[in-house]
């Protein structure tokens, strides 16, 4: 084994940052596609009566290590994104804009630059006593392109649909789960803490 010398570790220091919520939204529905609402009540299970709420979820594509349809902890309980990366996406797919429910966003943040960078294990801090937890950047795929295509129905729809992962790369936003009940309403700041980051 090849030990590795302290001095090539860079420690990045921890920080705080601090956003706004500039609207909610839940997926009440049979598919991911979310409505605006006035507030989110959080539970340990994420959002209630939301498509993606409960403490466990089945495996899918994004986990390819278990067979498909295994139970595991649901990581993903909530979608958050940032207005500013959304413009961004539908600039480079020559689109007008995106709006954050047709891929299924329960918090649309504000304030806070390259949102989508956001290291893992970043805790948000909201007003009504709800905490939530970073565990990943929200890959982009096509199915929800294929949602963003349908409100453009003068353009190639499967051109359109594919065209969203390479846009949206790095800008789809964060995946998260509650950490803390509470709730959350939209026009609250959101109080951000950083954990220190580091290269392996």
């Amino acid at each position: 084994m090849v030990e590795m010398p302290d001095s090539l570790i860079e420690i990045v220091p921890g920080r705080k940052l601090e956003g706004r919520v500039a609207a909610t939204y839940a997926a009440r529905g049979s598919d991911f596609v979310s409505a605006s609402v006035d507030a989110l009540d959080l539970t340990f299970e994420g959002i209630v009566g939301d498509v993606h709420a409960g403490t466990t979820r089945r495996s899918g594509g994004r986990e390819p290590w278990y067979p498909r349809g295994t139970p595991m902890r649901n990581e993903r309980q909530l979608s958050l994104v940032a207005a500013d990366e959304l413009a961004a996406a539908a600039s480079a797919m020559e689109i007008a804009h995106i709006e954050p429910e047709w891929i299924g966003a329960n918090l649309l943040i504000e304030g806070v630059e390259r949102f989508s960078m956001l290291p893992a294990g970043t805790l948000l801090f909201f007003e009504g006593g709800a905490t939530v937890k970073i565990d990943s950047q929200n890959g982009p795929c096509r199915i929800a392109g294929n949602a963003i295509a349908r409100h453009y129905p003068d353009r190639p729809q499967q051109d359109l649909a594919l065209a969203f992962p390479k846009a949206a790369e790095r800008r789809r936003g964060l995946v998260a789960w509650v950490e803390k009940p509470g709730r959350v309403v939209a026009g609250e700041t959101v109080k951000l803490r950083l954990p220190e980051q580091w290269i392996y």
